[in-house]
């Protein structure tokens, strides 16, 4: 227990930490960072409607960050969650194109399964590779995002496009209403409920199964968990699989949600943001939850930056940037600790 209040005032500490270090360069470029704090608190949390705004973000950015959680935690550090998270969106755009005449409740699941199953192959390549042949998968799966985008670039401007478009952005149809999940505003029943079932089936994955705990133990010490007579191999393709889709299923609800149709380049800062998720919530499935709608909070909150604080709506970027050094170089103290008190400190 003290591990872990230990481990969620560090993440918050780290939080603030950036918050500050964000107002302070503001300050120092000529804007006001009260008003930016105040635009933050306006847009995230004061402002009329500010949940329904936070869970229009929160709801993918979680279910996507559920699946981070599950490579890291088996030692697999899969940072292609953008990349499967528009293949996600391109499997449901062709489901919706290519199922004319469907009932739209058939069409829906299809389009929501065939987008789970684009984002579980797209990360599926990445993990044969580093099962077989050791291949790095932070290098991977990182130029895979950059694949899928330009993948995402040649079907809105090719195969999916619309035709009646104005030419300024490259996109499909519209999606019919019948086969949407959500209004533009995000939040529905359906989005929340796959939500919940999402992070349900998650958390059930990694505390009450064979599964979660070899793959947590694996993250460890790989070496026990060949002597318990697991492959390491099954695990880690379980995980990148599992990874994969559920960012790909993050990219459909998205596609038949609140953008009603494939945009290129749509979410640019979905992926990384969730795998900041991750991070700060120490891979915890219900701690991604509250990380996920602060995350959704700072996403909304982008829209009063430029009216309150009179900064780009990008400087939430910036923060989230900041947030992303502090978090990822925690462990630097005992990392450039010299050397002979690491042998102290060992050899007792």
């Amino acid at each position: 227990m003290r591990a872990r209040l230990a481990a969620v005032g560090r993440a918050v500490a780290f939080v603030a930490l950036a918050l500050v270090l964000c107002g302070a360069i503001f300050e120092v470029a000529g804007f006001s960072a009260p008003d930016m704090f105040a635009a933050i608190l306006d847009g995230a949390f004061l402002s009329d409607g500010a949940l329904a705004h936070d869970l229009r973000w929160a709801c993918p950015l979680f279910v996507s960050a559920t699946g981070v959680v599950i490579a890291f935690r088996c030692g697999y550090f899969n940072v292609g969650t953008q990349g499967q998270f528009y293949l996600g969106g391109i499997g449901a755009a062709v489901a919706v194109a290519g199922l004319p005449g469907w009932p739209p409740l058939l069409v829906t699941v299809a389009a929501l399964l065939l987008g789970t199953l684009f984002g579980a192959l797209w990360a599926f390549w990445p993990g044969w590779l580093r099962i077989r042949s050791g291949t790095d998968e932070v290098i991977t799966t990182l130029m895979g995002n950059f694949i899928a985008g330009l993948l995402l670039v040649w079907v809105t401007s090719g195969p999916l496009k619309d035709p009646s478009g104005s030419g300024q952005v490259t996109a499909s149809r519209p999606v019919p209403l019948p086969i949407r999940i959500s209004s533009d505003t995000g939040v529905s029943p359906a989005i929340l409920g796959l939500t919940v079932a999402v992070g349900a089936l998650v958390w059930v994955l990694v505390n009450r199964t064979a599964f979660g705990v070899l793959g947590g133990l694996a993250g460890r010490n790989p070496v026990m968990v060949t002597w318990q007579g697991a492959r390491l191999s099954r695990l880690g393709l379980g995980a990148f699989l599992l990874s994969g889709a559920t960012a790909g299923l993050a990219g459909a609800m998205e596609v038949l949600g609140p953008d009603g149709r494939l945009v290129s380049g749509f979410s640019p800062a979905e992926g990384f943001t969730a795998v900041l998720i991750a991070l700060v919530a120490n891979l915890s499935v219900t701690g991604s939850v509250i990380v996920a709608l602060f995350f959704g909070g700072l996403a909304s909150a982008s829209l009063y930056l430029p009216v309150i604080a009179g900064l780009p709506s990008a400087a939430i970027d910036m923060v989230n940037a900041a947030i992303a050094l502090f978090i990822t170089s925690r462990a630097w103290p005992s990392r450039f600790r010299p050397a002979r008190f690491r042998l102290r400190r060992a050899s007792r």
